[in-house]
């Protein structure tokens, strides 16, 4: 049986990626992972393959949603991301986006807060 904290990153992941759709950009891959880490969400458009990092949380009181990529977060992320690269070739430029999802009734939410930061390290 899954974690509670898994679905709920799921129904997390599902609202981002919808977002990011709405956006433009096209899906290539989610849940990418390796003995480094893992990557929430891997979409393209034309320039860039973006790496997201979803972040899900009630509200911002304790800190921003962002803030919980902190510098460990970011080396895991890059080395991630530069094996999924090895794996698979692209002409598009790397780029590292993180989406903060506000949702106060977790996925009882009707309207979360979805903020997207584009090349956020």
């Amino acid at each position: 049986m899954a974690s509670r904290n898994k679905l709920i990153g799921g129904w997390g992941e599902e609202i981002a990626l919808k977002h990011l759709k709405k956006e433009g950009y096209k899906p290539v891959s989610a849940g990418y992972r390796t003995r480094f880490g893992e990557i929430d969400i891997i979409v393209k458009n034309r320039q860039y393959i973006v790496f997201v990092e979803v972040k899900l949380r009630k509200d911002d009181r304790f800190a921003q949603a962002r803030e919980f990529v902190n510098a460990a977060k970011q080396r895991r992320l890059r080395l991630t991301a530069e094996m999924w690269l090895q794996k698979n070739e692209t002409a598009l430029q790397p780029r590292f986006d993180v989406i903060e999802i506000y949702a106060k009734d977790g996925e009882k939410t009707d309207s979360p807060v979805i903020s997207h930061l584009e090349n956020a390290f």
